[in-house]
């Protein structure tokens, strides 16, 4: 009796875990670059009342006989699914189409982001909202840092006016006279993972890099393009869905625990 008592509050605990994942991805519907996860579900240890039998010459063969013993959640699965596009007219705003995330700077810690809604700070640096810094590929290790004359008025003859970013990341300046200029060499650093599902969120849009994601690698990432930023890929019609489902599933739990307790009750009351 005491089994299905367990066994209705892991069931309570999971579906606890399914309705905060998801009240966290309806929350998230509008954040730029998010991508929503989904929680997975694994029966725990089952009690083995007796174990099969092979057949003989003279009876049949018999099946194990098991009792499970309540459910877990295993793992949480992100959704690495292209968000929708979003025009924003802002040149240092951009989107990757296809694989990858732009590597970022933070506090003196690599991590990797979706959200393209980069602006250029008072040192000419790309900064996400929360002032972690885009990393330059052919300066390993450092940010970008655009030699523009708005950020070093001073000394106009060795300044960019303006910037082209090209769809591999490559960017370009623009000198006084309209012309491009390709010194210094400046690249976007973008970069994929074997596993993305393996990334840890880190907060405000960035990831982590953990044993299961495997290294970064520049290898196979996709294509830029300016003026827009990638949206939220929630299906809000699917998270709804997934709210009735773990608000049933809690119910249902519930009611295997309020009958397990009846029947305790009814027990106690035979020996009175």
């Amino acid at each position: 009796m005491l089994r299905s008592l367990f066994t209705g509050i892991s069931g309570l605990s999971a579906h606890q875990q399914m309705l905060d994942v998801t009240a966290n991805n309806i929350a998230n519907v509008n954040t730029t670059g998010y991508k929503s996860s989904s929680v997975e579900f694994e029966d725990t240890l089952s009690q083995t009342i007796s174990g099969g039998g092979a057949a003989t010459a003279t009876a049949g063969g018999t099946n194990p006989v098991q009792i499970g013993l309540g459910v877990q959640v295993v793992g949480t699965r992100m959704d690495f699914t292209q968000g929708s596009n979003q025009a924003t007219g802002v040149k240092s705003n951009m989107l990757i189409n296809g694989d990858g995330f732009f590597a970022v700077q933070k506090n003196g810690q690599t991590m990797y982001t979706r959200n393209g809604n980069f602006a250029v700070d008072d040192q000419g640096h790309l900064v996400t909202p929360d002032g972690a810094e885009l990393m330059d590929a052919n300066n390993p290790g450092n940010p970008i840092q655009l030699p523009l004359t708005s950020v070093d008025p001073t000394n106009p003859a060795n300044t960019w006016v303006d910037y082209n970013i090209a769809a591999d990341g490559t960017i370009t300046g623009v000198d006084a006279s309209g012309n491009p200029v390709t010194t210094p060499a400046i690249k976007i650093d973008m970069e994929t993972f074997s596993n993305p599902d393996g990334l840890e969120r880190a907060g405000n849009s960035l990831y982590l890099a953990t044993a299961s994601s495997g290294a970064a690698t520049s290898t196979g990432v996709g294509s830029i393009t300016t003026g827009y930023v990638e949206m939220s890929n929630v299906d809000l019609s699917k998270e709804l869905t997934n709210l009735i489902i773990s608000e049933r599933g809690f119910q249902a739990n519930s009611k295997v625990i309020t009958t397990s307790d009846e029947v305790l009750q009814t027990l106690v009351n035979l020996k009175q």
